[in-house]
């Protein structure tokens, strides 16, 4: 699996920006021309394509996740502000093995926080009710 971004549309250009700049691959739905695709079609380009995958739309993203034995990662900004991603690159450079079967949720404080989610590992209750919260 290679290491790149891809920005949902719901968030910033700028995010890809800040990625680029970290010498960090990374593209936007938009760009690929998928703007306006729904969440469960978006998941089979971003496994295809070795995609960690950056959005603000949780609950969706969380289930889709859940249904997959291997991914690469998944990113999370809660809420969509676009100087929580620097937290995110920041936890990306310092986790040794990677975002692989993990999702990284950043918070408004920027606590950063990952934990494994496959359909094997997850917590489903975390949908609704996480655990940082």
């Amino acid at each position: 699996m290679r290491d790149r971004f891809l920005v949902d549309e719901c968030l910033s250009v700028s995010l890809v920006a800040l990625a680029k700049e970290r010498g960090i691959a990374a593209d936007h739905v938009g760009w690929l021309g998928k703007a306006g695709w729904q969440d469960h079609n978006l998941v089979p380009l971003v496994l295809e394509n070795d995609y960690i995958f950056v959005t603000n739309n949780r609950r969706h993203f969380l289930r889709e996740y859940a249904k997959l034995e291997l991914h690469n990662g998944l990113v999370v900004i809660v809420p969509a502000v676009e100087r929580l991603f620097e937290s995110a690159l920041d936890a990306f450079a310092n986790v040794k093995d990677g975002f692989v079967n993990k999702i990284v949720e950043i918070l408004l404080d920027r606590s950063v926080h990952v934990r494994e989610w496959t359909s094997k590992d997850h917590d489903i209750r975390h949908i609704s009710h996480p655990g940082w919260a």
